[in-house]
């Protein structure tokens, strides 16, 4: 039997494919200018590219490895890293001021993400692995905070490879159906308002603070740099010494919630938590974390890419069913939410955007609709984030409890 040759092994190597996949989609979109980009985002190609390339043989090699140093590496520290980089950006006072009561619509879109999951889950399961909510916990990290958190839900429930790549197909195939209609919604602005019974002033009020809060940008130093970096390891390090002794204590005191809180799972939401808890103070301020932590979110996404097997695929589609009965739910309990807080199509718009697409769809959507909206919906987007770590491994352990698996 003629054994596969590795055209590219070494650490280094393979950490450059990497970086050179996850930079080209975004060089391929500046430079074309392609629309194709708004609807089917490069993190599906940066995923998918590196499957091909640890999967394909072509003349008996395969450009990369399945299996790398570098894949756990990323796993374990650069994981808590982008985790720490992105959440320290949280700012909950500016969001709650600008958007007002579309952060209570956003949270009913995240209700209605938990319920979603839960329910699509019991009606497909008989037709997917055992495993699988483990994939509808991943998924769940998406729709409730971003990519971000979908790679540390993954982590945290120990969900394979292949389950993972079902959520990045499920992801994706409902963007392409969940983002035209978000955007199509600001030309039924008129008649949703009347039916949500919006007041006359909520988009003056909106607007107005809008324009009160005006972040200040300015180019980083290298002092800041060395600050960011010494927030950021200590936090991770942090995180990575006491998660032990936790998770043990954990098991010791309740051995039912031994598999629920794993070391992963305590050493995630503990570096969450202490980074939340940094997003109130000064440091806070330092720049650029939020760009850098997302280039090492797309870089890790390759790095899953290149650890999946194609043969997982296999259950997309009942998987996908899943997904369009989640999303259903989801925008039904958006509607729900504009019409008990009489929110304006706008702001729900964008609330969903910043569940559902994340940083990348929501100014996409608030621009759409209403560009001085723009921080805000960034700023939305990360509160997503901030729920997303605690939120959906509850999803995916709802869904199993619910299944009696």
């Amino acid at each position: 039997m003629e054994t596969t040759q590795i055209l590219i092994s070494s650490p280094i190597g393979v950490l450059a494919v990497l970086c050179v996949v996850a930079a080209f989609f975004f060089l391929l979109a500046q430079i074309s200018g392609a629309k194709l980009f708004n609807f089917v985002p490069p993190l599906l190609f940066i995923y998918a590219t590196p499957v091909f390339l640890s999967n394909l043989s072509i003349g008996g090699q395969t450009v990369i490895p399945n299996s790398s140093i570098i894949y756990t590496g990323l796993s374990k520290y650069a994981l808590p890293v982008f985790i720490v980089l992105m959440l320290i950006k949280v700012n909950v006072p500016a969001v709650v001021k600008v958007m007002g009561k579309g952060v209570l619509v956003m949270l009913m879109g995240t209700v209605g993400v938990m319920v979603g999951g839960v329910v699509a889950y019991l009606i497909v399961h008989r037709w997917l692995p055992e495993d699988s909510w483990k994939g509808f916990g991943t998924l769940a990290g998406s729709w409730i905070g971003g990519t971000a958190n979908m790679l540390a839900t993954k982590e945290m429930l120990d969900a394979s490879e292949a389950q993972l790549g079902l959520a990045v197909v499920a992801d994706n195939v409902i963007y392409l159906v969940w983002l035209p209609l978000l955007l199509m919604s600001r030309d039924f602005a008129d008649r949703f308002n009347r039916w949500a019974r919006v007041p006359a002033e909520r988009l003056a009020t909106m607007d107005a603070a809008a324009e009160m809060h005006v972040a200040e940008d300015h180019a980083p130093t290298m002092p800041q740099y060395l600050y960011l970096a010494a927030v950021v390891l200590g936090v991770a390090a942090i995180g990575h010494a006491l998660a032990p002794p936790i998770a043990a204590w954990i098991a010791d005191a309740s051995p039912a919630a031994a598999g629920i809180f794993s070391e992963t799972t305590t050493r995630i939401l503990l570096i969450t938590t202490i980074a939340l808890g940094l997003s109130t103070t000064p440091v806070s301020q330092l720049p650029n974390s939020t760009a850098i932590g997302t280039a090492l979110v797309y870089v890790f996404v390759a790095g899953m890419g290149a650890r999946a097997e194609v043969s997982g695929l296999t259950d997309a589609p009942a998987f996908v069913l899943g997904a369009f009965i989640w999303i259903f739910i989801h925008g039904a309990f958006m509607l729900a939410g504009a019409w008990l807080f009489r929110v304006d199509v706008h702001s729900v718009a964008i609330a969903s955007a910043a569940n559902i697409g994340a940083a990348a769809s929501a100014p996409i959507v608030a621009a759409h609709h209403r560009p001085n909206l723009v921080p805000a919906s960034i700023l939305l987007a990360l509160l997503g984030y901030a729920l997303g770590n605690y939120l959906a491994p509850l999803t995916g352990h709802l869904a199993r409890i619910a299944a009696g698996q």
